[in-house]
């Protein structure tokens, strides 16, 4: 079953001679539970593709199926609710809360959307990413993969159906880099989530199911062709 779907997706930045096409005609499907990588060089358009799939930027043209559901028909506020409840994000630079603990970061989501926190859930969660004796500890505490690892932590607490992980090994070591990328995906299976990474290492691409090509704001290759 396709999760994710773009049509003829565009995104223009400034207008006339300093205009740039981030996105020139991106089409694309991506299957429930699959591991995607998206790969590019710098400038090529993936950051971008990956904002749009998760509704962090609207398109100048196009459209993004999320589930079924045209995510841009949806109005700011709407789409920051729906955004919150199907989509987890990793970003390289972790963005934790720095006067929050481990724990408190984690949950952090769950309580801005008023959920209950699944408990046994969480638990598995945390024991899976090997956290449980880190959750009293500040971010400024931790490893810059111990801090990658409650990022993950806090993208998938909520249950959401799809993970964005944006260069989510970029600032770390080549061994740290491997047990992130394991654990991602060991996460993505046990706990049924579709993962989409953009990365501009060949070597991390390869962990995926599935890899895309982007240059120029096109598909060029993979098998993210439709």
């Amino acid at each position: 079953m396709v999760i994710l779907e773009t049509i003829d997706l565009r995104k223009t930045y400034g207008k006339g001679e300093t205009a740039v096409n981030a996105l020139n005609g991106i089409n694309l499907k991506i299957e429930n539970g699959e591991f995607t990588a998206i790969v590019g060089s710098s400038g090529s358009g993936k950051s971008t593709l990956l904002h749009m799939l998760g509704g962090l930027d609207r398109p100048t043209s196009g459209k993004v199926f999320v589930d079924g559901k045209d995510i841009f028909s949806l109005d700011d506020e709407e789409l920051t609710v729906f955004r919150r409840r199907k989509t987890g994000f990793v970003f390289q630079s972790y963005n934790l809360v720095p006067v929050l603990s481990v724990y408190e970061n984690i949950v952090l989501p769950i309580q801005l959307d008023g959920g209950r926190i699944d408990r046994k859930y969480m638990d598995e969660v945390i024991d899976t990413l090997g956290l449980g004796s880190k959750l009293n500890s500040f971010p400024n505490q931790l490893s810059g993969g111990q801090q990658q690892r409650v990022a993950i932590a806090r993208a998938l607490g909520a249950k959401p159906a799809i993970i964005l992980a944006d260069e989510p090994t970029g600032n770390l070591d080549s061994r740290t880099s491997q047990d992130v990328l394991g654990l991602l995906k060991i996460s993505g299976e046990r706990f049924s989530q579709t993962i989409v990474m953009i990365t501009h290492n060949e070597e991390i691409a390869q962990t995926a199911d599935r890899i895309i090509r982007i240059e120029d704001g096109r598909v060029v290759g993979g098998d993210g062709l439709c």
